[in-house]
């Protein structure tokens, strides 16, 4: 059998109270010893500044301008430009009194503005620290004060959150940079509290009248410290070093250069996961170094197909959700066909798939099929696109092997969190034997599992599972102002993941549990809420779905927001024939849903307590807005339990009755 990690370290047999540790693994490229760093790209500057030099001319960041309410076409500013205004935006910050290792935060969505404002940080040593868009004023207030924050770059439609009577942000801020402009109502309320304001042209300009030469960082200086939504409590300041950023560009180069077909200053990447969260910063870090150009989607994602067909990416990361989407809209056009045209779509789909099995890449395995069905796909999402990445949550193999088929691009899974840059382990492309799993350790860091004996998870045993452990050179520098829960992750050098891993045969490495929603139930029995959600999930009428339970009762509940397509065929077969809203609150659609989880669980070999025995159906998905996912839509289970306190209650009583 292949192997895709070198194993450089033998597991030990946990003694004296201390857990087992598994083998540690390492890329292969990293097997005799870490790489050698490029001594050109020390810093997060370097990156960016080099490929100013080498490729001046090419297209950086791009954007599209609304007017009157039209989108237009996709408008762009070289490095060149880029790079001026950086100098330009530098020179400002520093004229308003930011001093080298002063927090900078950047409020707002997705733009050239954006990466402008935390370029022009990286110039003068300054420390930028991203504020979530999607988090709302609360976590803002929280991380301007937590983080010390003087100066801030924000959209002009959150200016306003930031000068709330009640925010601290109003007593702390010094001055307010608008990505566009600043109303006046906004700029009064500001200078009564005593917080100046600026346009993007104002700074722009200040910079050209007070020019200050740059005074770039050192390896080992703070280059951002990002903070982390978390499923639970204030969000947690993740300190990332300017040698850890640039170590992890260095270390992705590596890896994506040992491929035949490799990323280019010809690619182009479409920019919609939050700047905010590792995943895109790091992805459009990798495209800077590149000399390869970026593209922001417009600001709304329920039209995302349309930003795609406009800027024809190359290149696109995204959330399980987001391929899930994508598949579901694959899967409605299918239904569309008549059954002749189906069945040849699904006979060209067997085909192909069995040549990728016998080991062919995915423009060799059937480039008749790509032509006669795939490649109408393919143009669905520009026509361009080469490789599909993602992360954030465990992506069904379903799904990825459809889109593996059908997408005529790579697709690979990849893993892990803000504390390690995002990328700690990565799929390889082609490669269906790592088909629902996240691949093999990064090329800077190492990999190994360690017993999570309540669980039933040994590293040593024939199925090696059990915690994810990282250690390696791209890493976090600990969490700002908590010296306490930074001990309480990094243990002899080890970064404690929460995330329960799995190592297969051929040193590929798959998530299959959380580790942090483990509970117990009333009789005694441990449940894994988030593995038991990602195996619900699978089941066609789940469009979302909580899970919940209670340390003092014996069974399980969920919260679902069904699938409407799947909810319309059944109403269709069972002759119902209601909006989907009023279907939702139909004892029989409850019963059916119920039914369909229990055959869920059959199939996947659920034990009897990990059975769902009662369901409140949800219309709307659950949403950032309401505080009930993160970021990277990942359950905040607290909220969730707040907001559906009353239907869990209701569910408990009805289950008791019964019982009665």
């Amino acid at each position: 059998m292949k192997s895709f990690a070198a194993k450089v370290e033998e597991g030990v047999k946990g003694e004296n109270g201390k857990p087992s540790v598994g083998p540690v693994y390492r890329n292969l490229l990293s097997e005799k010893g870490f790489p050698p760093i490029d001594s050109e790209i020390t810093t997060a500057w370097d990156i960016f500044s080099k490929s100013v030099e080498k490729f001046p001319d090419n297209n950086m960041l791009g954007w599209r301008r609304i007017v009157d309410e039209k989108v237009g076409p996709y408008l762009w500013k070289t490095y060149k430009e880029v790079y001026e205004e950086v100098l330009q935006i530098g020179s400002s910050l520093r004229a308003v009194g930011a001093e080298p290792g002063c927090r900078v935060g950047i409020y707002g969505v997705n733009c050239p503005q954006w990466i402008i404002a935390m370029e022009a940080c990286a110039a003068h040593t300054l420390i930028c620290v991203p504020l979530y868009d999607t988090l709302g004023s609360g976590a803002v207030d929280y991380i301007v004060d937590h983080a010390e924050i003087d100066f801030v770059f924000v959209q002009d439609t959150k200016i306003k959150a930031l000068l709330e009577p009640g925010c601290k942000c109003a007593k702390r801020l010094k001055a307010i940079v608008s990505f566009t402009n600043v109303s006046e109502e906004h700029s009064l309320k500001a200078s009564e509290m005593g917080v100046k304001t600026y346009s993007w042209q104002d700074f722009l300009h200040m910079g050209c009248e007070k020019p200050e030469e740059p005074n770039p960082p050192k390896p080992f200086n703070i280059c951002t410290i990002m903070y982390t939504s978390g499923t639970s409590g204030d969000p947690k300041g993740v300190v990332l070093t300017h040698e850890a950023v640039a170590t992890f560009i260095v270390g992705m180069d590596l890896y994506m250069d040992q491929f035949e077909d490799k990323m280019t200053h010809d690619d182009v990447y479409l920019s919609f996961l939050p700047l905010a969260h590792i995943l895109d910063r790091m992805n459009e870090e990798y495209f800077f170094r590149k000399g390869a150009s970026v593209g922001y989607y417009h600001g709304d994602l329920n039209v995302l197909r349309d930003d795609i067909q406009e800027l024809k990416p190359t290149y696109l990361a995204g959330v399980p959700r987001v391929f899930e989407r994508i598949h579901e809209g694959i899967q409605k056009a299918l239904q569309e066909l008549n059954p002749r045209r189906r069945f040849i779509f699904n006979a060209l789909y067997k085909h192909k798939l069995g040549w990728l099995n016998r080991g062919y890449s995915h423009s060799k395995a059937s480039p008749m099929a790509d032509f006669i069905a795939f490649r109408k796909i393919r143009d669905k999402l520009g026509g361009r696109i080469r490789l599909l990445v993602s992360g954030g949550a465990p992506l069904s193999p379903e799904i990825e092997e459809f889109l593996r088929v059908t997408c005529c691009c790579f697709v690979i899974q990849g893993y892990g969190l803000t504390e390690t840059l995002g990328g700690t382990a990565m799929g390889f492309p082609d490669e269906m034997c790592m088909l629902g799993t996240v691949g093999i350790p990064a090329v800077y860091n190492e990999i190994r599992l360690e017993e999570v004996a309540e669980m039933g998870y040994d590293p040593l045993g024939e199925n090696p599972a059990g915690e994810i452990c990282i250690r390696g050179k791209c890493m976090f520098s600990g969490y700002y102002k908590n010296p306490e829960l930074t001990e309480e992750v990094m243990k002899d050098g080890w970064f404690h993941t929460g995330d329960i891993g799995e190592i297969l045969p051929n040193g590929v490495l798959k998530i299959i549990d959380r580790k942090k929603n483990l509970i117990k139930l009333s009789q005694g029995e441990y449940v894994a809420l988030e593995n038991l959600e990602n195996i619900y999930g699978q089941s066609s009428v789940v469009q979302d779905i909580w899970v919940y339970g209670d340390s003092f009762k014996s069974m399980l509940v969920a919260v679902i927001v069904p699938n409407p397509e799947t909810v319309n065929r059944w109403a269709k077969d069972v002759g119902f024939t209601k909006p989907f809203e009023e279907l939702c609150s139909l004892s029989e659609l409850q019963e059916h849903i119920i039914s369909e989880l229990k055959s869920t669980a059959e199939k996947n070999k659920l034990r009897r307590f990990e059975y769902i025995k009662a369901v409140t159906v949800e219309t709307k998905p659950f949403d950032v807005e309401r505080d009930l996912v993160t970021a990277t839509l990942k359950n905040r289970r607290n909220n969730l339990l707040k907001y559906y306190q009353v239907k869990i209650d209701e569910m408990y009583r009805k289950l008791a009755s019964k019982k009665i």
